[in-house]
């Protein structure tokens, strides 16, 4: 019997993204976000979402893609893991799927090392290839800015 897993799917540097739903607070739209000092470029700084203040990376710049300027489609997604609470920038959020467990590959060799970290593997569905970020990765390597850290007075 197959398992199946929901996913947000969104879309980074023309390639389509994975985050299980189970870890997706919200999906906000661009806002002013507050840029805190002494942090890495791609922690873009914090925002206060409704009482919470919530570091923001902006993922091209983790995985080391050309910047690109926000426009309409440009998407927050609000994800939460263990005890963090972070904001991804993404290009845009497309839609959530059901993923068959037994889509799922791991990544070839081929990417590098640092890289294949950040993949939990990729998923085929019907023509698309879909990579599934590995949270626990991301987050683990990405906050150097604690949630919390910066208190709202």
């Amino acid at each position: 019997m197959s398992q199946l897993e929901k996913v947000i799917v969104f879309d980074l540097n023309n390639e389509e993204y994975g985050i299980p739903v189970k870890h997706v607070k919200s999906i906000e739209k661009i806002q002013f976000i507050t840029r805190v000092p002494k942090v890495n470029d791609y922690v873009k700084g914090v925002i206060n979402l409704r009482g919470v203040v919530t570091p923001i990376i902006d993922l091209r710049l983790r995985f080391n893609f050309a910047e690109k300027e926000y426009g309409d489609r440009t998407r927050i997604i609000i994800v939460s893991f263990e005890d963090k609470e972070v904001g991804f920038i993404v290009d845009s959020a497309n839609d959530v799927i059901d993923i068959d467990r037994e889509s799922i590959e791991t990544a070839p060799e081929v990417v590098g090392e640092q890289e294949h970290d950040y993949i939990e593997g990729i998923a085929k569905i019907d023509k698309r290839l879909l990579i599934l970020l590995n949270l626990e990765k991301v987050l683990e390597m990405s906050l150097e800015v604690e949630p919390n850290a910066v208190e709202v007075k």
